[in-house]
């Protein structure tokens, strides 16, 4: 254990614990409303949105992960910049609608909009269902996160005291979440952007030295981790994989409910505007964390006998932390090891208010306590937090790592199908909710069968037509047959509706000339 790097880890930790419990007072607001607890009042500008959307879909599994794509299967990883591409563009279109409906409504989620729209409980129960289960694996990898680090630290990395400090974080989590609510992550995002950012810069600017330039870096990755493996007669490799990825991505992140509560934060809609035009600063991060990747892949990392037991415990996700613990003075691995800890600590705040939003709006006020005042919903929202925290600790204490990372795998394709319902709902009147039940009924069905073909290892499908095969994202197989089912019903029961109308229109006339006749 490097004392130096403890003690910087264990400063910044204690700044943002103290930062997290000070945010109750910031921007002052009644924290026994649901819209000012979980949506901070629905208040925050350009500056503190853009802080707390960063802080929120650049998480610490973002930060392994990402360059362990690339370290592990190489240029597949540079999907993660079109999906920039594509996700701002689909928000800068679809959700400053969205918040203006939720503000005019009064709605605290999707779902709430949903219920609203097609005046279905059901439909919205089913939408709400969706995000709390495409949300809790996706907090239990940001806890792991946190294992990983404090197990790079020094602590065991088994037994009981290996968990203690992640009982640690947990408390300091739920603690200044319930206390301080959506002002909590939105306050200290700040401070785990800035260190991510430190962290980023200082990789791709110190270890290249190290490493003789950024040619020896490329010159030492293999040729074929280098580019994608082009299409053949046979099959499309993966170009298709690499775009479907892309597509399949992009639409999902602002799709699951910590994103949305972000974005319904804001205090209006051109601050989302405006967001989605400075959001790709992020997007030059990502590409440098890709790079990274390639670094950890020169570095030899994983072939050092210092590390041997890390990447036996974490698998390629060490890879970071790894050349980072190589490379980095004392003092600056501390500052890194608190930023991918930070950036845990955010994004889990935010989606255990997500999903505890959720259970309170559209479960538990529309079925278990219809007269349900706005006090006791906030105070059940509250509640349901830490349970929501609980439960993700919980899984990764007591199941295997690898059923964490399968899950959250799984809620990608489970969050995508709620797509339909927003984007149909926002800018049409045609489509059926009974179309949209049965499209996400297909689409999540569909889309965890072909995960099952993987035994849930890998969320890519290969489809095959004729002799051809175009190996894809599940997300985007699943939601192409969503759509069309959806479309499918929506339009026979549209047909259906026209049809009676006619045959009513028909039978008034009718009747209407038999009374002009026996008058005559």
């Amino acid at each position: 254990m490097n004392w130096i790097t403890l003690g910087v880890f264990v400063f910044f930790f204690v700044l943002i614990a103290a930062l997290g419990f000070y945010a109750s007072g910031w921007r002052r607001g009644n924290l026994d409303a649901l819209d000012e607890w979980g949506l901070g009042g629905r208040r925050f500008g350009t500056l503190v949105t853009w802080f707390l959307l960063g802080g929120d879909l650049y998480t610490a599994y973002t930060f392994l992960a990402v360059p362990a794509l690339a370290f592990g299967l190489g240029a597949i990883g540079f999907f993660i910049l079109p999906v920039g591409v594509i996700n701002y563009i689909f928000v800068f279109c679809v959700y400053p609608a969205l918040w203006s409906v939720c503000k005019r409504r009064g709605h605290i989620t999707a779902a709430d909009f949903i219920k609203d729209r097609f005046d279905s409980r059901f439909l919205s129960l089913v939408m709400a269902a969706t995000g709390i289960l495409a949300t809790m694996p996706y907090i239990a990898l940001q806890l792991i996160g946190i294992q990983m680090v404090v197990g790079a630290l020094g602590f065991p990395m088994q037994g009981f005291w290996s968990e203690v400090p992640l009982f640690t974080a947990f408390l300091i989590l739920a603690i200044f979440t319930y206390t301080s609510g959506l002002r909590g992550p939105a306050m200290i995002s700040i401070v785990k952007d800035v260190l991510m950012y430190v962290t980023v810069i200082a990789a791709v600017i110190y270890i290249p030295v190290e490493l003789g330039g950024y040619g020896s870096i490329f010159g030492a990755v293999p040729q074929e981790k280098l580019l994608l493996k082009p299409p053949s007669a046979e099959s499309m490799n993966q170009f298709s994989l690499y775009a479907t990825m892309a597509i399949g991505s992009g639409l999902a992140v602002f799709l699951y409910p910590h994103a949305t509560t972000a974005l319904l934060s804001a205090s209006s809609a051109n601050t989302i505007r405006r967001n989605m035009v400075l959001l790709p600063i992020y997007a030059v991060v990502m590409g440098l964390m890709v790079v990274m990747g390639y670094m950890a892949l020169a570095s030899n990392v994983r072939d050092m006998p210092e590390y041997a037991d890390y990447f036996a415990q974490y698998g390629v996700n060490f890879a970071v932390p790894a050349m980072l613990m190589h490379f980095f003075p004392s003092w600056l691995l501390g500052l890194a090891f608190a930023a991918i800890a930070i950036s845990a600590l955010v994004p889990s705040s935010i989606m255990s208010i997500a999903a505890a939003n959720l259970f309170t709006r559209n479960i538990y006020s529309n079925y278990l306590h219809r007269e349900c005042s706005a006090a006791r919903e906030t105070q059940v929202a509250k509640l349901t937090s830490l349970v929501v925290k609980a439960g993700a600790l919980a899984f990764v204490i007591l199941l295997p790592l690898e059923y964490a990372a399968q899950m959250a795998l799984l809620g990608g394709i489970w969050i995508i199908q709620t797509t339909p319902g927003i984007v149909f709902g926002l800018f049409t009147r045609w489509v059926e909710r009974r179309g949209l039940l049965a499209g996400w009924l297909v689409g999540v069905g569909s889309g965890t069968w072909m995960m099952t073909t993987t035994s849930f290892t890998s969320s890519a499908f290969v489809l095959q037509i004729g002799n051809y095969t175009i190996p894809g994202y599940a997300a985007v197989y699943s939601l192409v047959l969503n759509l069309m089912v959806t479309v499918a019903i929506s339009g026979l029961l549209s047909l259906n509706r026209e049809s009676l109308r006619a045959v009513r229109a028909s039978a008034a006339k009718t009747l209407e000339n038999s009374a002009r006749i026996e008058s005559e």
